[in-house]
């Protein structure tokens, strides 16, 4: 087949991780073959989000247009300053993303034609490809935790669990060469009125006009992991075959996601599978380079001279509380730096102990500052907390404190608080390991979060967890602080989605 230029076709997007790592691809023609016809996102900051990202995209490569978008990351223009400039693409941005927010079940009418037009415009001698995951709540573990604390909630009336099915209309309608579909782990495991959901809803990919009643090729699901023998009619041991570990693949994350690679039966080939990378990346080699930042106080007057006594105080009590523990305690320096700010823009330049690839991936079209690094505040008595978290983290060698590691006099007024069932409440991401799952749960709070340097005191910055994620630097993430957390927590890893596309690119070519 010839690739030639590969149309995609972007559902329940969020922010654009999967869009931007397969839109990364490069041909070794040295052409971006992948190109995106639509991308479809609900939630408005992730779609305000998507529709700046696919204007970047159609900027980049004019005279002044990487610039402009450098002025407006600078604050030196406004959004709306910066689509004037440029018309044009800025219309062609706002298409892509249909204008406004839409929603795959209530707005299929017009969503749905404008996928019938994008495979009509693009033809069928070209390749087209689907990529997205329906939303997770309902099949995520701690969703159905939730989900069974509310009174009368039935799995099979909620329709979060059958958003898949609004997935198999569209592969109806585009039946692409190649679809990639991502959902969290607990779908493994999910169950709707006693049945297991995963060995239906891989059955419904493999033939999705057998749910829509539209005449439809069938698809051979491939594992993007695990080879299978036999190729024509792949099947796999283990459901976990689907299962991949970020952190495997230049990851700086512990992020264990089932991804599906679709492929239409009459494509000729067989996917390969992703190269495993060498030694994990770890959270310092991916944050040491962004400016240092103080957390702030949210139950009180917030001053740099108070924060800055109030962490001295807490390291010396950290100190006394780890001395039983670590011998090294007593060596720490945690005299908290001075005059730090809460936010910081000023640019990065020397990210010495980052790996050369991500280097690259990080910083290409580097903006000349600093983009959402901003801290929040916290409880006085929190900051205490994060210190000796941070600070036993650092002397264990890179493990996290639990409960049962905290003196009583930290403890927080819980009463589940020894019982094991939030034994981690208080997660340091230690510097020499990669990180936990980044989830949308940082929205609420930096517990699971906290920084590896007790001098900081605080939790992670979006930036810091949308490098977790390997997000570009250049990426704008718009609304508020806490929208954009949920929309870093939510994302596939741009990085991971690059090598997938690769796979992919190779397949069709």
């Amino acid at each position: 087949m010839e690739t030639g230029e590969v149309l995609v076709i972007d559902l329940f997007a969020g922010p654009g991780g999967l869009g931007e790592g397969v839109l990364s691809v490069t041909h070794e023609n040295g052409n971006l073959p992948f190109k995106i016809g639509v991308s479809v996102e609900k939630e408005p900051s992730a779609h305000k989000t998507l529709t700046t990202r696919a204007f970047y995209r159609k900027i980049q490569g004019i005279n002044n247009g990487l610039a402009s978008y450098h002025a407006y990351l600078n604050g030196e223009l406004t959004r709306e300053q910066l689509f004037e400039l440029y018309p044009q693409q800025a219309e062609e941005a706002q298409q892509e993303t249909l204008f406004s927010p839409h929603a795959l079940g209530d707005d299929n009418e017009e969503i749905h034609q404008r996928i019938r037009d994008l495979v009509q415009e693009h033809g069928d001698d070209r390749p087209r490809i689907v990529i997205g995951g329906p939303p997770c709540q309902a099949y995520s573990l701690a969703g159905r935790s939730r989900n069974a604390g509310i009174e009368g909630y039935t799995a099979e009336k909620d329709h979060r669990n059958f958003l898949y099915k609004e997935y198999l209309k569209v592969l109806s309608i585009a039946q692409p060469d190649v679809f990639i579909m991502e959902n969290v782990r607990g779908i493994l495991s999910a169950k709707v009125d006693g049945e297991v959901m995963f060995p239906r809803i891989l059955k419904d990919l493999r033939a999705p006009g057998r749910i829509t009643k539209i005449a439809t090729p069938r698809y051979k699901v491939f594992s993007l992991v695990v080879d299978t023998e036999n190729v024509n009619n792949p099947s796999y041991d283990d459901p976990t075959d689907f299962l991949i570990k970020a952190e495997n693949y230049g990851v700086p994350q512990a992020r264990h996601r089932v991804i599906l690679l679709g492929v239409r039966a009459d494509v000729e080939g067989v996917p390969g599978t992703l190269a495993r990378g060498e030694g994990q990346t770890t959270v310092e080699q991916v944050l040491s380079d962004l400016p240092k930042l103080r957390s702030g106080f949210s139950k009180r007057k917030d001053e740099v001279k108070e924060w800055e006594r109030t962490v001295s105080n807490n390291g010396t009590q950290v100190k006394k509380l780890l001395r039983k523990q670590f011998k090294k305690a007593q060596d720490l320096d945690l005299k908290p730096f001075k005059k730090l700010n809460r936010s910081e823009t000023q640019p990065v330049t020397h990210p010495e102990k980052m790996p050369i690839h991500l280097i690259q991936w990080y910083r290409n079209n580097a903006p000349t500052s600093v983009l959402n690094h901003e801290t929040r505040g916290h409880m006085e008595s929190d900051l205490l907390r994060y210190a000796f978290s941070a600070a036993y983290t650092k002397l264990s060698g890179g493990t996290s404190p639990k409960a049962r590691d905290f003196p009583d006099a930290l403890a927080p007024k819980h009463e589940n608080w020894k019982t094991g069932a939030h034994a981690d409440r208080f997660r340091t991401q230690a510097a020499n390991k990669c990180s936990t799952t980044v989830t949308s749960h940082i929205s609420k709070d930096g517990h699971y979060f906290i920084h590896y340097d007790p001098k900081q005191c605080r939790s992670l910055t979006v930036r810091e967890a949308a490098r977790l994620q390997t997000f570009p630097d250049n990426y704008k993430f718009e609304g508020n602080r806490t929208q954009q957390y949920v929309q870093v927590g939510n994302a596939v890893p741009p990085y991971l989605a690059q090598q997938i596309g690769k796979v992919v690119l190779e397949l069709l070519s």
